[in-house]
Protein backbone atom coordinates (compact mmCIF):
# COMPACT_ATOMS: atom_id res chain seq x y z
CA UNK A 1 0.00 0.00 0.00
CA UNK A 2 0.77 3.46 -0.19
CA UNK A 3 0.59 5.79 2.72
CA UNK A 4 -2.06 8.31 2.26
CA UNK A 5 -3.30 7.23 -0.99
CA UNK A 6 -6.94 7.62 -1.48
CA UNK A 7 -7.13 6.47 -5.56
CA UNK A 8 -10.43 8.19 -6.76
CA UNK A 9 -12.38 6.89 -9.79
CA UNK A 10 -14.80 9.36 -11.79
CA UNK A 11 -17.19 6.90 -13.13
CA UNK A 12 -18.99 9.04 -15.40
CA UNK A 13 -19.60 9.60 -19.46
CA UNK A 14 -22.30 9.92 -21.79
CA UNK A 15 -22.16 6.44 -23.23
CA UNK A 16 -21.38 8.18 -26.94
CA UNK A 17 -17.74 6.15 -27.54
CA UNK A 18 -19.23 2.65 -27.55
CA UNK A 19 -22.93 3.46 -28.84
CA UNK A 20 -25.36 1.66 -29.78
CA UNK A 21 -24.25 -1.14 -26.54
CA UNK A 22 -23.54 1.99 -24.21
CA UNK A 23 -26.28 4.56 -23.73
CA UNK A 24 -26.58 7.78 -21.20
CA UNK A 25 -27.46 5.42 -18.72
CA UNK A 26 -25.69 2.46 -19.43
CA UNK A 27 -22.47 3.53 -19.52
CA UNK A 28 -19.44 1.42 -20.80
CA UNK A 29 -17.23 1.10 -17.54
CA UNK A 30 -20.47 -1.07 -16.52
CA UNK A 31 -19.63 -3.77 -19.35
CA UNK A 32 -17.32 -6.85 -19.17
CA UNK A 33 -15.39 -5.05 -22.47
CA UNK A 34 -11.41 -6.39 -21.68
CA UNK A 35 -11.74 -9.84 -22.17
CA UNK A 36 -12.25 -11.24 -18.44
CA UNK A 37 -15.96 -11.57 -16.80
CA UNK A 38 -15.83 -8.41 -14.83
CA UNK A 39 -16.68 -5.00 -15.79
CA UNK A 40 -14.22 -2.34 -16.28
CA UNK A 41 -14.93 -0.83 -13.54
CA UNK A 42 -14.58 -3.49 -11.67
CA UNK A 43 -11.27 -4.79 -13.16
CA UNK A 44 -10.36 -0.76 -12.33
CA UNK A 45 -11.08 -1.11 -8.22
CA UNK A 46 -9.24 -4.42 -8.18
CA UNK A 47 -6.28 -2.76 -9.60
CA UNK A 48 -6.35 -0.14 -7.34
CA UNK A 49 -7.17 -2.01 -4.15
CA UNK A 50 -3.28 -3.20 -3.40
CA UNK A 51 -2.59 0.49 -3.08
CA UNK A 52 -5.38 1.68 -0.58
CA UNK A 53 -7.53 -0.92 0.50
CA UNK A 54 -10.94 -0.87 0.23
CA UNK A 55 -11.54 2.35 3.27
CA UNK A 56 -9.61 4.74 1.12
CA UNK A 57 -10.90 4.21 -2.57
CA UNK A 58 -13.44 7.05 -3.63
CA UNK A 59 -15.75 6.41 -6.79
CA UNK A 60 -17.72 9.46 -8.01
CA UNK A 61 -20.26 8.44 -10.58
CA UNK A 62 -23.27 10.04 -11.83
CA UNK A 63 -26.54 9.75 -9.87
CA UNK A 64 -28.42 7.72 -12.82
CA UNK A 65 -25.43 5.24 -12.76
CA UNK A 66 -25.42 4.64 -8.68
CA UNK A 67 -27.27 1.68 -8.36
CA UNK A 68 -25.27 -0.46 -10.91
CA UNK A 69 -22.20 0.85 -9.52
CA UNK A 70 -23.36 0.32 -5.79
CA UNK A 71 -24.35 -3.83 -7.47
CA UNK A 72 -20.95 -4.15 -8.87
CA UNK A 73 -19.13 -2.61 -5.59
CA UNK A 74 -21.18 -4.66 -2.78
CA UNK A 75 -17.74 -4.03 -1.08
CA UNK A 76 -16.70 -0.62 -1.33
CA UNK A 77 -18.22 1.65 2.27
CA UNK A 78 -21.24 3.60 1.38
CA UNK A 79 -19.59 7.04 2.05
CA UNK A 80 -16.68 6.40 -0.52
CA UNK A 81 -19.85 6.12 -3.06
CA UNK A 82 -20.14 9.53 -3.95
CA UNK A 83 -23.27 10.55 -6.58
CA UNK A 84 -23.44 14.04 -8.95
CA UNK A 85 -26.53 15.45 -9.48
CA UNK A 86 -25.66 16.35 -12.90
CA UNK A 87 -22.70 16.20 -15.43
CA UNK A 88 -19.79 18.88 -14.86
CA UNK A 89 -17.40 17.15 -16.37
CA UNK A 90 -13.70 16.07 -14.43
CA UNK A 91 -12.86 19.33 -12.51
CA UNK A 92 -15.59 19.04 -9.98
CA UNK A 93 -15.65 15.90 -9.73
CA UNK A 94 -12.32 15.29 -8.74
CA UNK A 95 -12.09 18.56 -6.80
CA UNK A 96 -14.37 17.18 -4.87
CA UNK A 97 -12.83 13.81 -3.95
CA UNK A 98 -9.71 15.77 -3.26
CA UNK A 99 -11.78 18.09 -0.71
CA UNK A 100 -13.61 14.69 1.15
CA UNK A 101 -10.24 12.81 0.94
CA UNK A 102 -8.67 15.57 3.16
CA UNK A 103 -11.45 16.28 5.07
CA UNK A 104 -10.26 13.01 6.45
CA UNK A 105 -6.89 12.89 6.28
CA UNK A 106 -4.91 16.45 5.59
CA UNK A 107 -2.05 14.67 4.65
CA UNK A 108 -4.09 12.99 1.94
CA UNK A 109 -2.88 11.95 -1.29
CA UNK A 110 -5.21 11.17 -3.67
CA UNK A 111 -5.28 9.81 -7.61
CA UNK A 112 -8.05 10.21 -10.75
CA UNK A 113 -7.88 6.81 -12.29
CA UNK A 114 -10.82 6.58 -15.20
CA UNK A 115 -13.37 3.58 -15.03
CA UNK A 116 -12.85 2.19 -18.54
CA UNK A 117 -8.94 1.77 -19.24
CA UNK A 118 -7.35 -1.35 -19.26
CA UNK A 119 -3.67 -2.22 -17.76
CA UNK A 120 -2.29 -4.77 -19.00
CA UNK A 121 1.41 -4.72 -16.61
CA UNK A 122 -0.46 -4.37 -13.17
CA UNK A 123 3.17 -4.20 -11.27
CA UNK A 124 4.54 -2.07 -13.71
CA UNK A 125 1.00 0.46 -13.59
CA UNK A 126 2.11 -0.30 -9.11
CA UNK A 127 5.59 0.99 -9.60
CA UNK A 128 4.60 4.12 -11.87
CA UNK A 129 2.01 5.19 -9.40
CA UNK A 130 4.30 4.47 -6.31
CA UNK A 131 6.61 7.22 -8.10
CA UNK A 132 3.91 9.34 -8.95
CA UNK A 133 3.02 9.39 -4.82
CA UNK A 134 6.62 10.54 -4.23
CA UNK A 135 7.00 13.11 -6.20
CA UNK A 136 3.60 14.63 -5.27
CA UNK A 137 4.92 14.56 -1.93
CA UNK A 138 6.87 17.38 -2.81
CA UNK A 139 3.78 19.49 -3.71
CA UNK A 140 4.22 19.06 -7.59
CA UNK A 141 1.28 17.94 -9.30
CA UNK A 142 1.49 14.57 -11.56
CA UNK A 143 0.61 12.93 -14.18
CA UNK A 144 1.25 9.39 -15.30
CA UNK A 145 2.47 9.81 -19.27
CA UNK A 146 2.02 6.91 -21.38
CA UNK A 147 5.15 5.96 -23.66
CA UNK A 148 3.76 6.31 -27.17
CA UNK A 149 3.70 3.31 -29.27
CA UNK A 150 3.13 4.89 -32.56
CA UNK A 151 1.97 8.74 -34.06
CA UNK A 152 -1.36 8.71 -32.54
CA UNK A 153 -3.97 11.62 -33.67
CA UNK A 154 -6.40 10.57 -30.99
CA UNK A 155 -4.93 11.16 -27.84
CA UNK A 156 -2.90 14.18 -26.56
CA UNK A 157 0.75 14.60 -25.75
CA UNK A 158 3.01 16.18 -23.09
CA UNK A 159 5.95 17.65 -23.47
CA UNK A 160 8.10 16.78 -20.84
CA UNK A 161 11.40 18.99 -19.32
CA UNK A 162 13.89 18.64 -17.08
CA UNK A 163 14.79 15.59 -14.31
CA UNK A 164 13.24 15.67 -11.02
CA UNK A 165 15.79 12.91 -9.78
CA UNK A 166 13.39 10.90 -8.81
CA UNK A 167 13.28 7.59 -10.80
CA UNK A 168 12.14 8.88 -14.45
CA UNK A 169 9.89 11.67 -13.06
CA UNK A 170 10.69 14.77 -15.55
CA UNK A 171 9.16 18.14 -15.59
CA UNK A 172 6.17 18.96 -17.84
CA UNK A 173 6.85 21.83 -20.04
CA UNK A 174 3.04 21.80 -21.65
CA UNK A 175 0.28 20.02 -22.57
CA UNK A 176 -0.76 19.49 -26.76
CA UNK A 177 -3.84 18.60 -27.97
CA UNK A 178 -4.98 15.99 -30.25
CA UNK A 179 -1.71 16.56 -33.39
CA UNK A 180 -2.43 15.87 -37.23
CA UNK A 181 -0.39 12.62 -38.06
CA UNK A 182 2.72 14.57 -38.98
CA UNK A 183 2.89 16.28 -36.06
CA UNK A 184 2.34 13.50 -33.98
CA UNK A 185 5.45 11.14 -35.73
CA UNK A 186 7.55 14.32 -34.72
CA UNK A 187 6.80 14.31 -31.39
CA UNK A 188 7.23 10.76 -31.27
CA UNK A 189 10.74 10.94 -33.00
CA UNK A 190 11.40 13.48 -30.63
CA UNK A 191 11.60 11.31 -27.33
CA UNK A 192 10.39 14.40 -25.94
CA UNK A 193 6.52 13.15 -25.32
CA UNK A 194 4.39 10.87 -23.96
CA UNK A 195 0.51 9.91 -23.93
CA UNK A 196 -1.42 12.31 -22.11
CA UNK A 197 -3.50 9.34 -20.15
CA UNK A 198 -5.34 11.57 -18.05
CA UNK A 199 -3.79 10.05 -15.07
CA UNK A 200 -2.91 12.08 -12.27
CA UNK A 201 -1.56 11.90 -8.53
CA UNK A 202 -1.81 14.96 -6.16
CA UNK A 203 -1.31 15.66 -2.32
CA UNK A 204 -5.10 16.67 -1.89
CA UNK A 205 -3.88 20.09 -0.43
CA UNK A 206 -1.52 20.96 -3.58
CA UNK A 207 -4.85 20.38 -5.72
CA UNK A 208 -6.87 22.02 -4.04
CA UNK A 209 -4.69 25.17 -4.00
CA UNK A 210 -4.21 25.55 -7.32
CA UNK A 211 -8.48 25.06 -7.60
CA UNK A 212 -8.43 27.95 -5.47
CA UNK A 213 -5.82 29.74 -7.37
CA UNK A 214 -7.57 29.23 -11.04
CA UNK A 215 -11.41 28.22 -10.18
CA UNK A 216 -12.02 30.01 -6.60
CA UNK A 217 -15.63 29.37 -7.40
CA UNK A 218 -15.18 25.64 -7.64
CA UNK A 219 -12.65 25.57 -4.58
CA UNK A 220 -15.35 27.24 -2.45
CA UNK A 221 -18.99 24.78 -3.51
CA UNK A 222 -16.59 21.55 -3.03
CA UNK A 223 -15.42 22.92 0.35
CA UNK A 224 -18.77 23.71 1.37
CA UNK A 225 -20.13 19.97 0.15
CA UNK A 226 -17.01 18.30 2.10
CA UNK A 227 -18.05 20.25 5.03
CA UNK A 228 -21.37 18.90 4.20
CA UNK A 229 -20.56 15.21 4.15
CA UNK A 230 -18.82 15.62 7.53
CA UNK A 231 -21.41 17.21 9.02
CA UNK A 232 -23.93 14.30 7.41
CA UNK A 233 -25.72 16.91 5.49
CA UNK A 234 -24.34 16.54 2.10
CA UNK A 235 -26.62 14.70 -0.38
CA UNK A 236 -28.32 18.53 0.44
CA UNK A 237 -26.04 20.80 -0.03
CA UNK A 238 -24.48 18.59 -2.66
CA UNK A 239 -27.78 19.23 -4.99
CA UNK A 240 -27.68 22.77 -4.02
CA UNK A 241 -24.24 23.77 -4.70
CA UNK A 242 -23.37 21.28 -7.47
CA UNK A 243 -25.58 22.98 -10.12
CA UNK A 244 -23.56 26.44 -9.15
CA UNK A 245 -20.22 24.82 -10.29
CA UNK A 246 -18.31 25.74 -13.36
CA UNK A 247 -18.33 22.79 -15.78
CA UNK A 248 -14.48 22.12 -17.16
CA UNK A 249 -12.28 18.77 -17.35
CA UNK A 250 -9.52 18.66 -14.95
CA UNK A 251 -6.81 18.98 -17.77
CA UNK A 252 -8.00 22.47 -18.83
CA UNK A 253 -9.31 23.90 -15.78
CA UNK A 254 -6.37 23.47 -13.53
CA UNK A 255 -3.07 21.29 -14.82
CA UNK A 256 -2.66 22.99 -17.83
CA UNK A 257 -2.21 26.28 -16.20
CA UNK A 258 -0.33 24.66 -13.49
CA UNK A 259 1.94 23.07 -15.76
CA UNK A 260 2.79 27.14 -17.18
CA UNK A 261 3.67 27.55 -13.65
CA UNK A 262 6.42 25.10 -13.43
CA UNK A 263 3.83 23.22 -10.88
CA UNK A 264 3.48 19.80 -12.50
CA UNK A 265 5.56 16.64 -13.23
CA UNK A 266 5.63 13.59 -15.04
CA UNK A 267 6.12 10.09 -14.44
CA UNK A 268 6.36 7.90 -17.74
CA UNK A 269 4.81 4.23 -17.77
CA UNK A 270 5.11 1.38 -20.23
CA UNK A 271 2.50 -1.21 -18.55
CA UNK A 272 0.56 -1.84 -21.03
CA UNK A 273 -2.06 0.95 -20.93
CA UNK A 274 -5.51 0.83 -23.10
CA UNK A 275 -7.95 3.38 -23.52
CA UNK A 276 -11.40 1.44 -25.07
CA UNK A 277 -12.09 4.94 -26.59
CA UNK A 278 -14.18 3.36 -29.37
CA UNK A 279 -14.58 0.55 -31.62
CA UNK A 280 -11.72 0.19 -33.23
CA UNK A 281 -9.85 0.65 -30.31
CA UNK A 282 -11.89 -2.30 -28.55
CA UNK A 283 -10.74 -4.42 -32.06
CA UNK A 284 -7.73 -4.17 -30.66
CA UNK A 285 -7.65 -5.78 -26.90
CA UNK A 286 -10.22 -7.99 -27.90
CA UNK A 287 -9.25 -11.70 -29.71
CA UNK A 288 -9.56 -11.83 -32.93
CA UNK A 289 -10.53 -15.06 -34.85
CA UNK A 290 -8.03 -16.08 -38.14
CA UNK A 291 -9.75 -13.50 -40.15
CA UNK A 292 -8.40 -10.74 -38.11
CA UNK A 293 -12.45 -10.22 -36.88
CA UNK A 294 -13.69 -9.74 -33.18
CA UNK A 295 -16.95 -10.78 -32.33
CA UNK A 296 -18.61 -9.53 -28.79
CA UNK A 297 -22.06 -11.02 -27.42
CA UNK A 298 -23.11 -12.40 -31.65
CA UNK A 299 -24.42 -15.91 -31.83
CA UNK A 300 -23.45 -18.11 -34.47
CA UNK A 301 -21.31 -15.43 -36.24
CA UNK A 302 -20.97 -16.06 -40.19
CA UNK A 303 -18.68 -14.44 -41.88
CA UNK A 304 -17.71 -14.99 -45.40
CA UNK A 305 -15.15 -13.60 -47.86
CA UNK A 306 -14.64 -10.84 -45.02
CA UNK A 307 -11.80 -9.52 -42.48
CA UNK A 308 -11.00 -7.20 -39.92
CA UNK A 309 -14.09 -6.36 -38.66
CA UNK A 310 -15.49 -5.45 -35.13
CA UNK A 311 -18.66 -7.15 -34.62
CA UNK A 312 -20.97 -6.59 -31.64
CA UNK A 313 -24.62 -7.73 -31.01
CA UNK A 314 -27.72 -8.45 -28.80
CA UNK A 315 -27.27 -11.65 -29.28
CA UNK A 316 -28.78 -12.71 -32.68
CA UNK A 317 -26.67 -14.13 -35.51
CA UNK A 318 -24.82 -12.14 -37.66
CA UNK A 319 -23.77 -12.86 -41.39
CA UNK A 320 -20.63 -10.60 -43.16
CA UNK A 321 -20.37 -10.99 -46.70
CA UNK A 322 -16.82 -9.55 -48.74
CA UNK A 323 -16.58 -7.02 -46.27
CA UNK A 324 -13.22 -5.61 -44.58
CA UNK A 325 -12.77 -2.93 -41.99
CA UNK A 326 -16.34 -2.39 -40.57
CA UNK A 327 -17.72 -1.88 -37.38
CA UNK A 328 -20.94 -3.86 -37.24
CA UNK A 329 -23.12 -2.99 -34.23
CA UNK A 330 -26.52 -4.46 -33.29
CA UNK A 331 -27.99 -2.58 -30.68
CA UNK A 332 -31.32 -4.38 -30.37
CA UNK A 333 -33.17 -1.36 -31.40
CA UNK A 334 -30.98 -0.05 -33.83
CA UNK A 335 -28.25 -1.11 -36.03
CA UNK A 336 -24.85 0.72 -36.75
CA UNK A 337 -22.12 0.01 -39.18
CA UNK A 338 -19.23 2.43 -40.25
CA UNK A 339 -15.50 1.71 -41.18
CA UNK A 340 -13.18 1.78 -38.33
CA UNK A 341 -11.61 4.54 -39.67
CA UNK A 342 -13.99 6.12 -38.54
CA UNK A 343 -15.43 4.91 -35.51
CA UNK A 344 -14.26 8.09 -33.10
CA UNK A 345 -16.82 10.03 -35.18
CA UNK A 346 -19.63 7.79 -33.51
CA UNK A 347 -20.24 10.89 -31.12
CA UNK A 348 -21.57 12.80 -34.32
CA UNK A 349 -24.67 9.92 -34.88
CA UNK A 350 -25.21 10.06 -31.05
CA UNK A 351 -26.13 13.85 -31.65
CA UNK A 352 -27.68 13.54 -34.92
CA UNK A 353 -29.67 11.33 -33.40
CA UNK A 354 -30.74 14.13 -30.42
CA UNK A 355 -31.10 16.93 -33.13
CA UNK A 356 -34.21 14.61 -34.68
CA UNK A 357 -35.69 14.16 -31.62
CA UNK A 358 -34.65 10.58 -31.71
CA UNK A 359 -33.29 10.48 -28.04
CA UNK A 360 -35.01 6.66 -26.82
CA UNK A 361 -32.05 5.61 -29.09
CA UNK A 362 -29.79 7.30 -26.89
Amino acid sequence: MIDNFYPVVPAGGSGTRLWPLSRRNRPKFLFPLGGEDISLLQSTVRRLLPLSGPDRLLVVTGAAHLAAVREQLPDLPPVNLVAEPSPRNSAPAIALAAALAHSRNPDAITGSFAADHLIADVRGFHDAIRTAAEVAGAGLLVTVGLSPTRAETGYGYIKTGAALGIDAARTVDRFEEKPDRSTAAAYVSSGEYLWNAGMFVWRADALLAEVRRQLPDLYDGVLAIAAAYARGEGPRVHDHVWPTLPKVSIDVGIVEGAAARGRVGCVPGNFGWTDVGDWDALGGVLAADDTGTVALNVEGLLSLDSADCVVAGSGRPVVLLGVRDLVVVDGGDVVFVCPRARAQDVGSVVQALRDAGREHLT
